[in-house]
């Protein structure tokens, strides 16, 4: 049974509040009114990157926001065994979770970007 890794979730909360900070005032017009729409829509945070261990040439991780448990495949000729990384960061429309992006990086090299949701 593969391990799954898992991301804090004050981690991705902090990431969350965030990405609402500009936000706030919550309905369409005041957003428009202050620009807040037309500037920029959509963002991404990182919210944390975990130590993990490539098994089977992939590397699995639980991802927050009920989006569920996911192996992602490396590259065969990342050895398993091998150390790396997997940051997970999250994709939100005006403050609203959309989706997360999780990258693996191996010698500090991403060897593999996976999205789930909108990103």
């Amino acid at each position: 049974m593969p391990t799954f890794y898992q991301f804090d979730q004050n981690a991705v909360q902090a990431a969350l509040d965030a990405a609402k900070q500009d936000f706030a005032e919550g309905d369409i017009q005041t957003l428009t009114a202050r620009g807040a729409v037309t500037k920029s829509s959509e963002r991404s945070l990182l919210a944390e990157c975990v130590k993990v261990v490539i098994e089977d040439h992939k590397v699995c991780v639980d991802l927050p926001l009920g989006l569920g448990k996911h192996c992602i495949p490396v590259p065969i000729n990342i050895p398993n065994g091998e150390a790396g990384s997997a940051c997970l960061t999250i994709c939100t429309t005006i403050g609203f979770p959309t989706g997360v992006k999780v990258s693996v990086i191996v010698a500090g090299i991403t060897v593999v970007s996976e999205t789930f949701g909108k990103c």
